[in-house]
């Protein structure tokens, strides 16, 4: 038998991995330093009340014959009627219409960014902005696809911007994005849909940070922009908006008119879906089905909130040392530039050392990320306040 030989090229660790070797191999020969993480994008405040009301009502329902869920609906892959409802109306309130059957439930926005490829050649190529999410890059690497890239620079503010000598049939984009937390105004939005359309291409669009956006005048999902149901599919997850990050769940839409080769690919993506994925837990969905509502709302903006005032909290410690950044609004990401010339690793390792402090190098996110470092919002307001003291004590020096 052969190997997917294309796993060979992939690098040897993942980034945020030798973050995790490297912290616990400091903290093992310091244990009587306090680390404080502002590194991996996890949640650090538990589901809202409202949550947990709705899976331990479904788990009630699991205990009783008459209530009792095994399998989910015939067409599992789009998930439980109360569930698909509540995202429809979360999207009609940003003045997006769907139908149910463009909505497909999954374990977490993670899960699509990949699975979806399944649907397309791998003589497709694909165009991802450097820097990037590291998986946008390895599933494609993984598959063989030829990958180029959209040079994030903080001379376009790390907002890439369609090219017309360059030619891609799948683009990935994120906003508000991560590791940069910049976000695309609705004209630069437009201007890659229109793009996309016009070379037949296919914007697989991450609107996983989508809730941290405030500003009125940005768009929360791509389907605000005309044009944008014939040439996107959109990713969300539940993990960052309302700490489903040990709970696993998402959704994925797929316009019905989106069309390539002829073909439905809400049709195929259906057909892929219900082939290798058997549907998310009941409990799962009924908890993820209470997000939405009014009371859910109310309490995950609150949860929001309080990640949106650490982010805040680091934006202000940055502009008092005078260091440049982007996101911090909008974002529970802040992208700084290191002081003093420092690379990124360099800097990760005289931050750790001297101030206890971790973060995540720009460079395993990228060419472009080199320079750079990302420090995220989703640690505690006491940590997060204690790290700024640390960061401004040593970079003051």
């Amino acid at each position: 038998m052969k190997i997917n030989e294309n796993f060979l090229n992939l690098k040897d660790s993942y980034l945020f991995a030798t973050v995790g070797k490297k912290t616990t191999a400091f903290k093992n020969a310091h244990p009587d330093k306090d680390v404080i993480r502002l590194s991996i994008g996890d949640v650090t405040l538990p589901l809202a009340p409202i949550v947990i009301d709705a899976m331990h009502a479904a788990v009630e329902e699991l205990a009783h014959r008459e209530s009792f869920k095994g399998y989910g609906p015939d067409q599992y892959c789009y998930g439980y009627e109360k569930l698909i409802e509540s995202i429809k109306g979360s999207y009609s309130r940003k003045g997006v219409e769907l139908k149910s059957s463009e909505v497909f439930i999954s374990d977490g926005a993670k899960s699509d960014l990949g699975n979806i490829l399944d649907l397309f050649s791998s003589d497709n190529t694909v165009l991802i902005p450097d820097p990037v999410y590291p998986a946008y890059l390895d599933v494609n690497v993984m598959a063989g696809r030829k990958v180029i890239f959209a040079d994030a620079t903080a001379a376009n503010g790390f907002l890439p911007m369609p090219d017309e000598n360059v030619h891609a049939d799948i683009i990935y984009l994120c906003s508000p994005n991560n590791p940069t937390g910049a976000v695309y105004t609705r004209e630069q939005l437009k201007q890659w849909v229109d793009y996309a359309n016009r070379r037949d291409a296919l914007i697989l669009f991450d609107a996983a940070y989508e809730y941290f956006v405030n500003d009125s005048h940005l768009c929360r999902s791509i389907f605000e922009v005309e044009g944008a149901r014939t040439c996107a599919v959109e990713i969300c997850s539940y993990s960052k908006t309302a700490g489903f990050t040990g709970v696993r769940c998402g959704y994925t839409v797929v316009p019905e008119e989106l069309m390539r080769g002829g073909t439905s690919l809400n049709r195929l993506w259906a057909r892929r879906q219900s082939t290798k994925f058997n549907g998310v837990s009941y409990v799962t969905q009924m908890g993820a089905a209470a997000v939405f509502t009014e009371e859910g709302e109310k309490q995950i903006r609150e949860n929001l909130g309080y990640y949106r005032k650490n982010a805040e909290m680091i934006s202000a410690c940055l502009d008092e040392l005078g260091i440049w950044y982007t996101g911090g609004k909008n974002s529970p990401y802040i992208w700084m530039q290191c002081p003093d010339g420092m690379d990124s690793w360099e800097f990760f390792d005289y931050l750790l050392e001297n101030a206890n402090v971790v973060g995540t190098p720009g460079s395993g996110f990228g060419r472009n990320g080199e320079g750079f470092f990302r420090l995220t919002a989703f640690g505690s307001e006491e940590n997060t306040r204690e790290a700024c003291r640390r960061i401004k004590q040593l970079l003051k020096k």
